[in-house]
C-alpha cells in the first residue's frame, strides 16, 4: 500500500467554521497530536481508535493533546477491552508525566493502568511500522510546552514533515529543504503580533523560497465553507502554486515520484 497521509482535522485551537483541531494520520496507524476531537475525527475518517499503533505528540497545548484521555478511555471500554492492540506514545523527555496528569484531571484512577502499558518513547529519532522513519526537531513557538516538529522517511524513497505549532525558524526551515510535502500551520492572521505561528505571508514567502516542495497548510484561523458565522474575518493572499490549504477529510498518497492529493 502506497503511504498515506490523511488530514483529519485542520483548525487551530479556536475551532474555525468547518474544521476539527488539527491532526494527522499516517498509513492509518500512526497519529500526530491527539487533539480534543480526536475522537469524532478518526470516526468520520472510518477509523478505531484501537487501529492506532503510535501518537506522536508535537506540543503539549491543550489543542494538541486534550484528546488523549478520550482515546485511552475509548480503546479500554470500547475497542481494545483485552488489551491486544499495543500503543506507543512519542513525545518529548518529560511529557508522558504531564499526559498522566492530565489522564488523572479526566478520570481518576481509571486510565492508570492503561498508561502503564503505553511504550513511551522520548528518543528524537525512531522506525514505526510501515517502513517509516522519523526525527524530531525543535521549532519556534511557546518553551512552555516543548515544541517540535516530526521528519518522516519511507524506505521507498517518500519524505514529509509535520510542522506542529511554530513561527518561522531555521529548524523548520532546514526540514524543509528534505522533503517533498511539509504539512505546515498558519495558526494567526497578518495583522496578529506574533513570531510563534506562521501568519499566511510567512506561508507565501515560505512556498515562494522552496518551490519544488509541495505545502499543505493545516492549524488555521482560516473558515472553511460551509453554514454558519465567519469566526475570524481575515482576507487571504493569493497562495503560490505550490501552496495548498487543507481541508479537514483531505488526504495526500505517495506516486511513486511525488505526493498526489487523492
Amino acid at each position: 500500500m502506497a503511504p498515506r497521509v490523511d488530514l483529519l482535522g485542520t483548525g487551530n485551537a479556536f475551532l474555525p467554521r468547518g474544521r476539527l483541531h488539527s491532526m494527522a494520520l499516517l498509513d492509518g496507524q500512526h497519529l500526530i497530536d491527539a487533539s480534543p476531537t480526536a475522537l469524532v475525527a478518526l470516526r468520520r475518517a472510518g477509523r478505531s481508535p484501537a487501529d492506532l499503533r503510535t501518537v506522536l505528540i508535537t506540543h503539549l497545548h491543550g489543542d494538541h493533546v486534550f484528546g488523549l484521555p478520550f482515546l485511552l478511555l475509548e480503546r479500554k471500554y470500547i475497542s481494545d477491552r483485552e488489551g491486544a492492540k499495543p500503543l506507543r506514545l512519542v513525545c518529548a523527555p518529560g511529557a508522558i508525566e504531564r499526559v498522566r496528569h492530565l489522564c488523572d484531571l479526566a478520570y481518576p484512577g481509571s486510565l492508570e493502568g492503561v498508561l502503564d502499558e503505553v511504550e513511551v518513547v522520548e528518543s528524537t529519532s525512531g522506525t514505526l511500522e510501515g517502513g517509516w522513519s522519523w526525527s524530531r526537531f525543535e521549532v519556534h513557538h511557546d518553551d512552555a510546552v516543548d515544541p517540535h516538529g516530526y521528519r518522516f522517511t519511507h524506505e521507498n524513497g517518500a519524505s514529509w514533515l509535520h510542522s506542529g505549532d511554530s513561527g518561522p525558524c531555521p529548524t523548520l526551515e532546514e526540514a524543509v529543504e528534505r522533503v517533498e510535502l511539509a504539512v505546515v500551520e498558519m495558526g494567526v492572521p497578518d495583522w496578529v503580533d506574533t513570531d510563534h505561528h506562521h501568519t499566511p505571508k510567512d506561508i507565501v514567502a515560505l512556498g515562494n523560497r522552496h518551490p519544488s516542495v509541495q505545502f499543505v497548510i493545516t492549524h488555521t484561523f482560516a473558515d472553511d465553507e460551509g453554514p454558519g458565522p465567519d469566526i475570524v474575518k481575515a482576507p487571504l493572499p493569493e497562495m503560490p502554486e505550490n501552496v495548498h490549504l487543507a481541508k479537514d477529510g483531505e488526504a495526500w498518497t505517495w506516486g511513486g515520484h511525488a505526493w498526489l492529493a487523492m
